[in-house]
């Protein structure tokens, strides 16, 4: 027997550090190849930790729970007889119980699920949110499928798709090329037949690839065919800044889509708004844009208690009452204006918080209902700020309700540079809560 230590190993290419969600073992235990040892917390999913050859666990050397734990630091000692280490697996999650499949006569025939007696369930996060609403559609209309790349084998590469492949078949989810061009207008051909295609883009900085067939084929074609040719699509990926994966890979999208008539566009913040936004988005005849953050996939703040509640387009969510300063934002925005919020009330400050969630259609009465009762308003967000979702806010506060305003509209966005990739100059790119509270100070001296 030699002793060997095994290491924190990096799971992405983005990895520095991770969290040891959960042992499976026991010093003592005798392991065999394939089994599993370890959940272990990445910065984009939960994976399996698996033994690649027979051997004892001599002594487990970080604490369930632990978090921030160095990629390369010891985390097991054991035993093993060839000196073969242990190799991270990404292995399929199983499905907890065996879902009965919907007997459909035609591909666009859809059945109701029946609700369960309580609305509320566990905490989840918003990566598992999104796989239940995705696996639930699925299950209840047999023309809803899932394409792009590496959402089957591997799961996605965000391991949002984990179980899908196991459950529904190649059929169904369906691995392709990397042409984003080619795999969208395929889905959008599939959806003009009367099928309900998931295209899901690696990161939105991708769909580029594909903007004609989005904007031109997807957008336009319910218009320019006289209302006779519907193209019931979602477009879903993560959007905007990640963490140091340069400018190719960091833009946000959000204001380019919602520019488009014809595409309806949302990009929720916590687990029950992405849910419930994704299932309406699914049943939606209409091509939906639902952009994602691959910093929220797992973050606490965003987790969150999930119903079966469907989440309607072009209605916001308040998520504080205030009096003093309207704050508006959505999808990652949300959690620096949470965060700015709380230091802000700490010293007094009345803030009212509007998610948006739904970016096309938007909440204008909401939007408008608040500021006329604050007289204030900041807008937050991560995109560049010309042309920025909070332009289109201000000129329409502005068009509207003028005369409500004690101070300008304020616009905190992310700065006019592509997204450098050193760590300390993609913070200084991106909107801080610093300058989030440095607003709210300057709206409230206005004279």
């Amino acid at each position: 027997m030699v002793d060997e230590e095994i290491l924190m190993p990096a799971l992405s290419p983005t990895m520095e550090e991770g969290g040891l969600a959960k042992w499976l073992i026991k010093p003592g235990d005798f392991v065999k190849a394939g089994d599993i040892i370890a959940e272990i917390e990445t910065d984009k999913a939960i994976m399996e930790f698996e033994a690649t050859s027979d051997c004892k666990i001599k002594s487990l050397l970080v604490e369930e729970g632990a978090t921030q734990i160095k990629v390369n630091t010891p985390i097991i000692a054991l035993e093993i007889e060839n000196s073969q280490k242990l190799s991270a697996s990404m292995k399929t999650a199983k499905i907890t119980s065996e879902p009965k499949r919907v007997e459909t006569k035609g591909p666009t025939k859809k059945t109701e699920i029946k609700k369960p007696s309580s609305k509320k369930e566990e905490v989840m996060t918003v990566r598992e949110s999104i796989r239940d609403a995705i696996t639930e559609e699925m299950r209840i209309d047999e023309s809803v499928f899932l394409i792009g790349e590496e959402v089957g084998e591997y799961q996605g590469a965000y391991k949002v798709s984990q179980g899908l492949l196991e459950e529904f078949g190649m059929g169904r989810v369906i691995d392709t090329p990397i042409t984003e061009h080619g795999f969208t207008g395929l889905a959008a051909g599939a959806a003009f037949a009367g099928l309900r295609p998931i295209v899901e883009f690696m990161t939105f900085n991708f769909s580029m690839q594909a903007m004609d067939q989005i904007i031109n084929t997807c957008a336009k074609t319910l218009y320019m065919s006289g209302g006779q040719m519907n193209c019931p699509i979602v477009l879903r990926g993560p959007n905007g800044a990640a963490s140091q994966v340069a400018a190719q890979h960091s833009q946000d999208f959000a204001p380019w889509f919602s520019s488009v008539p014809g595409l309806k566009v949302v990009q929720p913040f916590s687990a029950s708004d992405a849910k419930g936004l994704l299932k309406t988005a699914i049943r939606d005849p209409n091509p939906v844009i639902f952009l994602e953050n691959e910093m929220l996939y797992n973050d606490p703040l965003a987790s969150s208690n999930v119903d079966e509640e469907l989440v309607p387009f072009g209605k916001a969510r308040i998520l504080r009452q205030g009096s003093d300063v309207t704050l508006i934002s959505y999808g990652i925005g949300v959690k620096h204006a949470l965060q700015a919020t709380i230091l802000a009330e700490e010293k007094g400050i009345s803030i009212e918080l509007i998610d948006l969630r739904s970016l096309r259609p938007l909440d204008y009465a909401s939007i408008f209902s608040s500021v006329k009762k604050t007289n204030r308003c900041i807008t937050i967000e991560e995109c560049f700020p010309v042309c920025s979702i909070g332009n289109h806010l201000s000129a329409s506060i502005m068009e509207n309700i003028f005369d409500y305003l004690d101070a300008p509209v304020i616009n905190c966005t992310g700065k006019d540079v592509p997204m450098p990739y050193a760590k300390n100059l993609e913070t200084a790119a991106l909107i801080t809560v610093d300058e989030i509270l440095t607003a709210i100070k300057k709206v409230l001296n206005h004279s």
